[in-house]
């Protein structure tokens, strides 16, 4: 079996090299790049890439005879959005579901404990006697059922909510109580307390939750995005927040990441902000990923979780 050389392109390169020789029992066979700049010095026709998008897409035309690109990441936008289209692209499925969900529900329960009021009265000496709510009976409403989205919703269901999917086709799957088709999502928020987006970027997600799609929520729903930027319209939130017209919003992605000191999102009232960390890429979760799609390439075997370019998924 041939083991061909791969580079290592991402900030973290080092332990991803480290966690890859622990879990194969041998030295690790990547070439450590540590930026892109570099990954194009010590680039010498490896065909294999595994790597963080953004530095792979930087530098992918430079490195011509890659056959395929193993992303570090669960979004793989940097990449679909370069038009070169001559290798497999693989990305990251099946190890984010339980550090978001883990994500979501603490924003829901701090929603519904009133946990940053509770924070404002005591460091004011002040007795806030305020009634908490529950999670248990509400209803949420997951944009995306793929791993993350199904995830989110099992964790959810152990806390007694009721959970809707929504995606493209409708089709169901046993994570949810039930599935809906993207068409029909303004009849399902009327009813929903949580709304939360996992979707990835693509055209057809794009300013989903927008206007028209805030304006159905009622007044206490709480909007969580874990997934891209595009999905929200954030002109239409911030006036949703403001006009109490939504009762909070939890953002962990943005259009410019570090979200730019002069943004109005900044202030807007009932708006948390995170930075892009729901669900960081750690080497010990997303090296057993490529460990397990380079044996299948070395053995010319199907990669596992396959991107496909027009789809961005």
């Amino acid at each position: 079996m041939t083991m061909p050389e791969y580079l290592i392109i991402d900030a973290a390169a080092d332990a991803y090299a480290d966690e890859i020789a622990r879990l194969t029992g041998a030295p690790c066979s990547g070439i450590v790049c540590t930026s892109g700049k570099q990954a194009v010095e010590k680039y010498s026709g490896q065909p294999v890439v595994f790597g963080n998008p953004d530095m792979v897409a930087s530098v992918l035309a430079e490195l011509p005879n890659v056959e395929w690109v193993q992303s570090t990441w669960a979004g793989v936008t940097p990449l679909t959005a370069v038009p070169r289209r001559d290798y497999v692209l693989t990305g990251i499925k099946d190890v984010f579901g339980p550090p978001m969900s883990e994500y979501v529900t603490a924003y829901m329960l701090a929603h519904e404990l009133k946990l940053f009021e509770r924070m404002q009265h005591q460091r004011a000496h002040d007795w806030f006697p305020k009634q908490s709510g529950t999670l248990f009976g509400k209803h949420l409403c997951v944009l995306g059922t793929g791993s993350i989205g199904a995830y989110i919703a099992r964790v959810a269901k152990a806390f007694g909510m009721q959970t809707t999917g929504i995606n493209r086709s409708g089709t169901a799957t046993d994570a949810f109580d039930q599935i809906k088709p993207v068409n029909e999502m303004h009849d399902i928020l009327v009813d929903v307390d949580y709304l939360v987006a996992t979707l990835p970027a693509t055209a057809e997600t794009n300013n989903l939750v927008d206007a028209k799609a805030l304006a159905r929520l009622p007044a206490n729903a709480c909007f969580i995005n874990v997934g891209r930027s595009n999905v929200v319209n954030d002109d239409a939130l911030m006036q949703s927040l403001r006009e109490n017209k939504l009762a909070g919003a939890v953002l962990d992605v943005f259009d410019t990441e570090p979200l730019p000191k002069d943004s109005p999102l900044w202030e807007t009232p009932n708006l948390v902000i995170t930075a892009h960390k729901a669900a960081p890429s750690q080497p010990s979760l997303i090296a057993p990923v490529f460990v397990e799609n380079y044996r299948r390439y070395c053995e010319k075997q199907p990669l596992k979780y396959v991107v496909g370019f027009e789809r961005g998924y």
